[in-house]
């Protein structure tokens, strides 16, 4: 990898030779400018707006423009005689937890090379003392035509430098959030819980550009005279974009997508929000009736015992076994009814079944 930048660690008394090198890679696709007409290429020149004459690269510099309007140039001598320790040093400031250092303030990535054989112990003593402190060190540098905070860490067996903003770089986040009181449930926030459960561990080797991807497969198709791919990123956009739905009900279905099909009958009827919403609609007596019914075998027998010396109470026995005497109500007659039905043979239930077709 070809360096960007050579300079020193400087660790205390300690100094390491380094070089800097990009630690990542772009991989966007890249477009011209082009006449639409002819498909002629769009060029920019830089020309003095003065004289109206394209300038050479070499005889272009630096100027910085004042509140007045005035412009001051800025020569390389002039820059390079600034007081400006970093100017070929990473100077160590401190060390600090990882976590004490937001994220939204890491900017550019970069790998840290040892600049030749004399800096390769003190490069090891830096990344060992790394791993062993458990921390991350602050340091100053000037790189890119200006001095950047920048954080030194451990990645694999190397040094890493992440640049930094300065603090005053970094917005406030005030009016950026809801500011009215929104109510989340508990409910909302277990069955968030169980997607986050759910969809696991991320397999980092499975995560790709898909719209690169798609954009490449376009290129090919036209540049081969074939019509173009269904474009799936957009119909999936289109499908799922910009309205506003019930925020349990999605969660419930990602769930179940989540689990790929598994236990997604079990999940349907034991989600939150379904019993949520069978609890405002159902009675108290709904869910009492099953258990009723199926103790009312053992009840009767109860009542037969208790109320055995009266008629009535014996009528209804005898009607449950079958003789089809004495008066009872409706529920009663289709109680014995369907014990009678039960207790018979199949012969007799065919039997009776055909007695009200001979009638009609």
């Amino acid at each position: 990898m070809r360096s960007i930048w050579k300079g020193t660690v400087s660790f205390g008394l300690v100094s390491i030779p380094i070089k800097v090198v990009s630690a990542t890679e772009n991989h966007s696709v890249s477009f011209h400018q082009v006449h639409t007409d002819d498909g002629g290429r769009i060029r920019y020149r830089k020309v003095c707006e003065l004289d109206e004459q394209e300038v050479p690269r070499e005889e272009i510099g630096r100027g910085f423009e004042t509140e007045e309007g005035r412009t001051i140039l800025l020569t390389d001598d002039d820059m390079a005689a600034l007081p400006l320790p970093t100017a070929k040093t990473v100077e160590i400031l401190g060390f600090v937890p990882a976590e004490d250092i937001d994220p939204i303030q890491l900017d550019r990535s970069y790998f840290l090379a040892a600049d030749g054989q004399r800096a390769d112990k003190p490069y090891v003593l830096l990344r060992e003392a790394l791993k062993r402190s458990g921390k991350v060190a602050v340091a100053k540098l000037a790189l890119r035509a200006r001095e950047s905070l920048g954080m030194l860490r451990v990645y694999e067996d190397a040094l890493a430098l992440h640049t930094m903003l300065w603090p005053d770089e970094i917005r406030s986040a005030s009016g950026v959030a809801p500011e009215g009181e929104v109510a989340v449930r508990d409910q909302e926030l277990d069955l968030a819980d169980t997607l986050m459960e759910t969809l696991g561990e991320l397999d980092w080797s499975d995560l790709r550009d898909e719209y690169r991807e798609a954009l490449e497969e376009l290129v090919r198709a036209k540049a081969e005279g074939v019509e173009p791919p269904p474009d799936e990123l957009r119909r999936r956009t289109e499908a799922g974009g910009g309205k506003l739905v019930d925020l349990m009900a999605v969660l419930e279905r990602s769930v179940e997508e989540a689990r790929g099909g598994r236990d997604a009958g079990e999940g349907g009827e034991a989600t939150v929000h379904e019993l949520a919403e069978r609890r405002s609609g159902e009675r108290p007596a709904t869910k009492a009736a099953p258990k009723k019914a199926a103790s009312q075998k053992p009840a009767s027998k109860k009542a037969a015992t208790k109320k055995s010396a009266t008629k009535k109470s014996a009528g209804k026995q005898s009607a449950g076994q079958g003789k089809g005497k004495g008066k009872s109500t409706k529920q009663s007659a289709s109680t014995s009814t369907d014990k009678a039905a039960s207790k018979s043979t199949k012969k007799t239930a065919a039997k009776k079944a055909a007695r009200p077709r001979k009638t009609a």
